[in-house]
């Protein structure tokens, strides 16, 4: 691609993330820009755990946990599994909840 200025030679290519992946990225962390959602996610990536559970290391109410976990589930950064009456959740090991994970830890370095 011929560029309007030329700023000399471009060793590396960088190609551009496809809009069907920003969106997906830019969605995920539009649900993580709300700081209890992103301490149940950063919880959820170090371990399982029940919505009561959650809910007490969290201190707050079961309803307020599933509202931020369903939100979370949507946006395709955790999961779930029912263990007999409970349900558990934990990060998804999927690209999207891996990179978010190791962004939000280079974060905390700054």
């Amino acid at each position: 691609m011929k560029l309007p200025h030329e700023h000399g030679s471009y060793k590396n290519k960088v190609d551009l993330l496809d809009e069907n992946q920003a969106e997906k990225i830019s969605k995920a962390m539009k649900q993580l820009g709300d700081p209890k959602r992103l301490q149940i996610f950063w919880f959820l990536c170090h371990r399982e755990e029940c919505v009561l559970n959650i809910a007490a290391i969290m201190d707050m109410s079961s309803p307020a946990v599933s509202h931020h976990l369903r939100i979370l589930k949507l946006a395709n950064l955790i999961e779930s599994k029912r263990m007999g009456k409970e349900m558990f959740y934990k990060a998804k090991d999927n690209k999207l909840s891996k990179f978010l994970l190791e962004t939000t830890k280079n974060a905390i370095n700054l």
